[in-house]
């Protein structure tokens, strides 16, 4: 199972949601294809700073991030992809309409707003653009910085110890940070204490120390349950 490492501190984008999409919709939807297409096109329609804020098809098979979170649900994500739009359309969620120039589908939210562009565009007064593909490419992942890993593998962060923390983050390579993290955790030794250590003794010795011939193990490998704790 991958898990997910949390909300980062701080002020983060988000997406409302009306209530109504919890306390009526989401009883109805029995089908996760359905329900990760439908979540993934109110985002988009959201984020949309267009007088008619719409998708197209097209837009939605480049993009990389609803593809894979489909990837598992059917033989092809694409399948799956048409499959929920279908639905949605089909729950009276998602308004749909054809481009009568190039056969293209458009999807808009069905809210007071998608329903007005929908009356417009079938009366003439505008026709949908930018029809090509896009592909959005995947959010980087960010590297969790030392008190996001400190919380996640170790537990609340104290204030006694933060001064360390900044101190370790502004000393050691993000990599090595990480690493520290991740050896403390499989050797059962979940405290600063532990990984300050290797990061001091990888300071003073090298962190590859012990990788001189091929196969042979580091001394973290070797050493590091030996490590007081």
């Amino acid at each position: 199972m991958n898990k997910f490492r949390g909300f980062p501190n701080g002020r983060v984008a988000h997406t409302p949601l009306p209530d109504l999409f919890f306390s009526e919709l989401l009883p109805l939807i029995g089908d996760l294809t359905e329900l990760k297409v439908t979540l993934h096109v109110l985002w988009l329609l959201y984020h949309k700073k267009e007088p008619h804020q719409y998708v197209t098809q097209t837009q939605l098979l480049g993009d990389g991030t609803l593809l894979r979170s489909l990837q598992d649900l059917a033989a092809a994500p694409e399948e799956a992809l048409r499959q929920g739009l279908h639905q949605a359309v089909a729950r009276g969620t998602l308004l749909h309409m054809e481009d009568p120039d190039n056969g293209e589908h458009v999807y808009l939210a069905n809210s007071a707003r998608g329903r007005r562009s929908l009356e417009q565009a079938l009366l003439g007064e505008w026709t949908p653009t930018g029809s090509q593909t896009w592909v959005q490419p995947a959010a980087p992942l960010e590297r969790p910085n030392i008190f996001q890993l400190y919380e996640q593998n170790i537990g609340l962060l104290q204030p006694i110890i933060a001064e360390e923390l900044k101190d370790a983050e502004r000393t050691y390579p993000p990599d090595w940070i990480d690493d520290a993290f991740r050896i403390a955790v499989e050797n059962n030794a979940r405290n600063w204490k532990y990984i300050r250590r290797i990061l001091e003794r990888w300071a003073s010795e090298g962190k590859d120390a012990g990788k001189g011939r091929p196969g042979e193990r580091s001394w973290y490998e070797e050493y590091g349950k030996l490590i007081k704790r």
